[in-house]
């Protein structure tokens, strides 16, 4: 058994599943996102962004009969099987552990591509291809709003009651509702004082927005961070 050892977990590690054939490679890619602004008077510049998501591939195949020439431990598991183990944890909604021993490659990922095959010569033996995508948790606070109401108290035998409190203009607001024409920078501005804090916004509302940051629809409720 060599020392690097691909591994995959599932379900907070109820379920794990060994490489039984270690790729040959495997291929990371990264970026990081920027975004060209052009403002009036000012003209074009860059918003320099968070670096994004890395993405994992790699291939191998699930060998029908264990050789030590190749195999990294002698009870591997039955091809077909292993392709249903797979596809299971891929279609439940859940995430996986990709862990690479020997590298640092340990990153909570969803399986975005899993394509098997038999091939002629082999047979028995199954083929395959992955692509994994680093998933990234996104907590959102819960938002309390309550219609404060204070009563005042005057000279005596007078009472003033049911005033509710005026909202000031300076407090962040907690939401914004996404209007026509709107992108993340007039956001922020509108609402963080900072065109170029859109990123805070976009982070704190990542699962609705996606993975393209200019792409808004009017009547969205976004969390104001």
């Amino acid at each position: 058994m060599g020392t690097m050892q691909f591994w995959l977990h599932f379900d907070n590690k109820k379920e794990s599943l060994q490489l039984p054939v270690n790729p040959e490679q495997i291929s990371v890619s990264g970026s990081h996102s920027y975004e060209d602004v052009h403002v009036t008077q000012l003209g074009e510049y860059t918003v320099i962004g968070n670096r994004t998501l890395k993405s994992y591939s790699f291939s191998s195949f699930f060998p029908r009969d264990y050789h030590p020439g190749y195999c990294e431990y002698d009870e591997i598991p039955r091809p077909w099987e292993t392709v249903a183990l797979i596809e299971r944890w891929m279609h439940s909604g859940k995430t996986m552990r990709l862990t690479v021993t020997g590298t640092p490659i340990n990153d909570e990922v969803t399986l975005r591509s899993f394509n098997y095959r038999e091939q002629a010569g082999s047979p028995g033996d199954v083929y395959f291809d992955m692509e994994f995508k680093q998933y990234v948790h996104v907590e959102f606070r819960k938002i309390n709003e309550e219609s404060k109401e204070s009563a005042a108290g005057g000279q005596q035998g007078t009472t003033v009651s049911n005033v509710k409190k005026r909202p000031n203009p300076k407090e962040k607001l907690s939401s914004y509702e996404v209007q026509n024409g709107d992108t993340l920078w007039k956001i922020s501005q509108k609402t963080l004082g900072r065109g170029d804090r859109w990123q805070e916004i976009y982070q704190a509302n990542l699962l609705l927005i996606g993975k393209n940051p200019l792409r808004l629809r009017p009547g969205w409720k976004l969390v104001i961070p």
